[in-house]
Parts: structure tokens; sequence; C-alpha cells
């Protein structure tokens, strides 16, 4: 009897000893998945949505009017991949950045059976109008449509030389889109002509000196952007 009495609370001390020691080594097992699952949500909740545009706030000096989703002008297709600008001219002399976006809108119906918009349009008094959001396509650089965003420029006369202020407009928002997407203003700003041999834009078609020159002036206000970004 006297083994049974003393052995017995031995085993159970024991068999208590071996659970608290199980209970211990369980304890950092746990809150190792605990610390993995919390920075799965984290993740999960700052993943990368795969579109580039998307949450980008725009300048001031933007009004928002997008076009109605429709077949013609704003098919609603992403664009998720942004590789560079594409400088238009919108080839309808003294026409403000009201009436082209209007025009592009007037598409929808198919009447025309045209495919034709922009992401922005550039007027002849600076404003800007943005007709297309940064995470979809615009119908304006053909096989470029999928990778770059499209800039339609208001001009005064058939010439095609955009006036001052509309000049440097573009440039700004030019500068803008390279410093928000990191791009290289001389190898990723083009013109249409250089997609597909289109003359559009007309005067920095026939004067290549006057492309380059604002291909600079692009490239000095992206580089103000990123010294501003950095002060």
């Amino acid at each position: 009897m006297e083994e049974t009495v003393y052995e017995m609370p031995r085993r159970r001390r024991s068999h208590r000893h071996r659970r608290r020691r199980a209970r211990r080594k369980r304890r950092p097992l746990t809150l190792v998945v605990l610390a993995a699952a919390l920075a799965g949500a984290v993740l999960w909740l700052n993943r990368d949505t795969g579109l580039p545009g998307e949450h980008v706030a725009l300048p001031s000096y933007v009004e928002q009017d997008l076009l109605p989703i429709n077949e013609w002008s704003r098919p609603g297709t992403e664009l998720e991949e942004i590789r560079g600008v594409v400088i238009h001219y919108v080839g309808n002399p003294g026409t403000a950045a009201r009436a082209n976006r209007n025009y592009f809108a007037s598409l929808a119906d198919g009447t025309e059976g045209t495919y034709a918009s922009s992401h922005f349009i550039v007027g002849l008094e600076g404003e800007v109008i943005q007709c297309v959001p940064l995470t979809e396509i615009a119908y304006a650089s053909n096989e470029r449509n999928d990778d770059t965003i499209a800039i339609e420029v208001c001009h005064p006369d058939a010439a095609g030389r955009f006036s001052d202020v509309t000049y440097w407009r573009t440039v700004e928002l030019t500068a803008w889109l390279c410093h928000t997407f990191h791009l290289d203003p001389e190898r990723d700003v083009i013109r249409h002509y250089d997609v597909t041999g289109k003359r559009c834009p007309v005067y920095y078609v026939e004067h290549p000196e006057a492309w380059e020159d604002f291909l600079v002036d692009v490239a000095a206000a992206a580089e103000s952007l990123a010294a501003e970004d950095a002060a």
C-alpha cells in the first residue's frame, strides 16, 4: 500500500509536468501562426491590383468629365500597363477642349462608325479635360492603345502649332504623367506619327526641332517635380 500511496502521486505530478511542458512548447508555435496570419492579412489589404493608374490623384488644373462607357469611344477595357505618353493634335482648328470632348461622347451611338477618344484634351486656354480614366484604354494610338496615355491638344489654326498657354500646359501635364508613372521623357513620350506614320501632331512632325524642344521642356519639368518630392 505504501508503494501505491507514494507512486501514484508521483505519476500524477509527472503527467501534469509533461502537460505543462507541452503547453509551453505549443505557445511559441501558436504565436508564429498568428503572426503569419496577421502578416498575410496586411499583405492582402495592400495588394497590388495591377492597374497602375488606380487611385492616382489628378493635378488641380484637370477637370474630370468622363465619357460614358460605350463601344466606340470608351470601351472600359483595363489599361494594365503604362509605358508611354502619345501626343496628338485634334486636327480641327480653333475648337475648344469641351467641343472635342463632346464629339467623343457623340460617337457612343455608333452612327458614325468611328472609334476615337483620348485620356486628356488640352484646350486653347490651357484648360484640361480628362475623358477616359487612367485605368482604361482610349481609342487614339492604334497598336499603342494598350500601354499608353493619349493627350489630344487643341490648336488655333491649320498649321497645328500649339499656342503658348496650350504648349506649356501640355508640357506640364506630360511631365506629371512621366513623373507619376516613372517614364523617360526622351524615350517614352512620342507622337502619333511615331506609331503609325500619320502626320499628327502635324506641326511637330513637319518641324522635328520643335518636337525635340518639347521633349527637353518636358524632361526639365519632370526633373522639377522629382526635386520637389525629394525636398
